[in-house]
């Protein structure tokens, strides 16, 4: 069967993903809020904001400003905006706009205010069964995607057979695919690099050396397979942790990683805003640091590095006390 994508959202990240698979020869129904990014890109065959140095084949793509009807011309449905602004933007959709619809995710967050993710969701909001839910994770980032450097994904879902059919549409040249069924542990464990990439970033801003970061780092990772031992209880779904390894360190050394910048201007002394305005983008860990500490709080449960870095962020907590917390915390 040849499935037919529809890719919401126009950020880095989506205009990826739409690379690989329009060179792999798939065509895409291509949602964009921004009417005028959809005219810049169907002019000049680039986004004018996201990854501006790819050439697009717009014989392979349908652009879209209207988003039941991107929805409703597609079978397998790629959400890739942020998960910040993931309730928003589905808020007026029908509530069966997604039935006989397979789900793609590409977001690595928590949804604030709901503090869950993007499958839990779902499930409650437009009744997505598991079964038809796939994500994407893997230490990728979407401007190496661009340069065509070889890259690897991981396509998890409880449905093996999903995930094997999703995969196979983006594995290339560039693009290596890993299959796995560990959905809740993949997504987790991607809202966790990005919430300790922030810290990376702030212990940059401070100073801190790469001795002191790679104790950080390995710390950072034993907190993350303790959480999923307790998530793993609470969902009743096994998880394999060392998979998502690779994640964790290209968020928190690669200058590519949006969340690693944006924790290196509030290490520098940024306020949370003024980052913001400088650097015109959403860190993913920024909104994750606080969902992560309001589920640990449902739980009863102490994640010390995470609290600290949700502490920064959200209860101006300074950075520098914080940062001498932590030393303590890491061994």
């Amino acid at each position: 069967m040849n499935h037919q994508f529809a890719i919401i959202g126009n950020g880095s990240w989506s205009s990826a993903l739409v690379k690989i698979l329009t060179d792999n020869g798939h065509a895409v129904n291509w949602w964009m809020r921004s009417k005028e990014a959809i005219a810049h890109l169907r002019n000049k065959h680039h986004n004018p904001h996201y990854l501006s140095m790819v050439n697009f084949d717009m014989q392979l793509i349908h652009l879209f400003d209207d988003l039941p009807s991107c929805i409703h011309s597609s079978d397998i449905i790629l959400i890739g905006i942020p998960s910040a602004f993931i309730v928003e933007t589905l808020a007026d959709l029908p509530k069966d706009i997604f039935s006989n619809k397979k789900i793609l995710s590409s977001i690595k967050g928590i949804l604030p205010n709901e503090n869950v993710i993007l499958n839990e969701y779902l499930e409650k909001e437009f009744q997505v069964l598991l079964q038809d839910y796939c994500c994407i994770a893997g230490p990728c980032h979407a401007e190496e995607i661009a340069g065509e450097k070889l890259s690897y994904l991981t396509f998890a879902s409880e449905n093996i057979h999903l995930s094997n059919t999703i995969a196979s549409y983006f594995k290339n040249h560039y693009l290596q695919t890993v299959i796995s069924n560990d959905v809740y542990g993949v997504q987790y464990a991607a809202v966790l690099k990005n919430i300790y990439a922030l810290g990376a970033g702030i212990a940059h801003g401070l100073d801190y050396g790469d001795n002191f970061l790679s104790v950080y780092i390995t710390n950072c990772f034993a907190e993350l397979q303790h959480f999923m031992d307790v998530i793993s209880t609470q969902t009743q779904h096994h998880y394999n942790t060392s998979a998502y390894l690779g994640d964790l360190l290209v968020t928190c050394y690669s200058l590519h990683s949006r969340n690693r910048t944006f924790g290196n201007f509030i290490g520098k002394g940024y306020s949370v805003s003024a980052t913001k305005l400088e650097l015109n983008m959403v860190a993913e860990g920024y909104y994750a640091s606080r969902g992560i500490y309001e589920i640990c709080n449902k739980i009863n449960y102490d994640l010390p590095i995470a609290k600290r870095i949700y502490e920064v962020l959200w209860k101006h907590h300074p950075a520098v006390t914080a940062f001498k917390e932590i030393e303590e915390i890491c061994h």
